[in-house]
């Protein structure tokens, strides 16, 4: 079938809309009418090339949409289902067994090859490969061939063109407090980065009752949103000593910290801001090889933690709906990151993004 969708065939290039031919759906996959999709840090620093997925290439890993057709082998969803697309995870290896699908043993083949895991792509130009299933979906476009594990069903009664981000910004930042660090009532904890990563992460630990909850950045309005979404304190990482000041604002340090911008010298911020025995959560993604210097004699003496976090720990079935339901109680309200952009727009959306103007952008299809 054909297809609308934002192309990549260059390094850092511009993304240019074209029309593509859509495979139909194999006996495990599920075809989907995307509504909306968010815009991933994770888009653009593939674009970049920091993890070198092969080119021309569709990306979209945030997609949200309406099931149009099943293979003969899908049961968890039928046409008409309302449904949320995350990142994919074989489901069969032994961390998927054990609750564990974003340390899934074929995750990067399975989200950042650009092909399924047999190697074949579902999308052509022509008589051209172009690289899909860009974490088992490739949102960047009108329809999406989803695997049927990263497809989550979703209530029909909430708007659909808000629940893309969900699927991997939202959850990582949510699930990386509720999932991973799990922060007990009453404790605290500084997040590193107020993107929409950061700020989910402060709406999860207002959740969790965390009693003291800094955010840390150098861009103004972001800091101040912080505030509104749950941040006790904020600490403008440009202008103050994040370190100094945490520890002004919680003696000893913080229990837990999560750093989102792969930021090296951020990343040691967020060690040294830690307490006693405390743990220091890394989301963040860097070009390749990046480093990062920790004085080891501060992890040692003081027996913290850290610890990478792919995906919030999260299992997408269960913990989408979850965010969804905290959501409508008034408790989670994400829609406050996201500004929409026609999908025409796709890279005055990405600009606005980098440039700090714009937080959670959101592609709306066209009807």
């Amino acid at each position: 079938m054909k297809i609308t969708a934002a192309v990549i065939r260059e390094k850092s290039a511009p993304f240019q809309i074209t029309e593509l031919e859509l495979e139909e759906p194999r006996a495990d996959e599920v075809l989907v009418r995307v509504v909306a999709t968010g815009i991933c840090h994770t888009d653009l620093v593939v674009r970049d090339q920091y993890v070198p997925v092969p080119l021309p290439l569709v990306l979209g890993h945030e997609g949200a949409g309406v099931v149009e057709r099943v293979g003969a082998n899908v049961r968890k969803v039928q046409p008409g289902d309302h449904v949320v697309l995350s990142f994919f995870a074989c489901g069969g290896c032994v961390n998927c067994e054990q609750g564990l699908p974003g340390y899934c043993l074929n995750f990067f083949g399975g989200n950042f090859s650009g092909a399924r895991l047999d190697g074949s792509s579902p999308l052509r130009q022509g008589d051209k490969t172009v690289q899909g299933h860009f974490f088992g979906q490739s949102s960047f476009a009108t329809y999406a061939l989803a695997a049927e594990h990263n497809v989550v069903k979703v209530r029909k009664d909430v708007p659909l063109e808000l629940l893309g981000p969900l699927g991997c910004g939202v959850q990582t930042g949510a699930g990386s407090v509720l999932n991973a660090l799990r922060p007990e009532a009453g404790t605290s904890i500084a997040v590193f980065g107020a993107g929409p990563v950061g700020l989910s992460a402060i709406m999860a630990a207002k959740v969790a009752g965390c009693t003291t909850i800094i955010a840390v950045d150098v861009k103004p309005n972001r800091l101040a949103l912080a505030s509104e979404l749950g941040a006790t304190h904020t600490i403008h990482g440009a202008e103050q000593d994040p370190v100094a000041e945490i520890q002004k604002i919680a003696p000893g340090g913080v229990h837990y910290t999560l750093e989102t911008t792969a930021v090296p010298r951020v990343f040691r911020q967020a060690v040294e801001s830690l307490c006693i025995r405390g743990v220091c959560g890394f989301v963040g993604v860097a070009p390749m090889g990046t480093e990062a210097p920790v004085d080891l004699s501060t992890l040692l003496a003081f027996g913290r933690t850290i610890r990478g976090i792919v995906e919030g720990d999260s299992v997408a079935d269960v913990f989408i709906p979850r965010l969804i339901e905290l959501y409508v109680q008034g408790r989670f309200p994400f829609d406050r990151l996201i500004t929409f952009y026609p999908f025409d727009q796709i890279n005055q959306a990405v600009k606005d993004s980098e440039q700090g103007i714009t937080l959670k952008p959101v592609l709306r299809m066209p009807a």
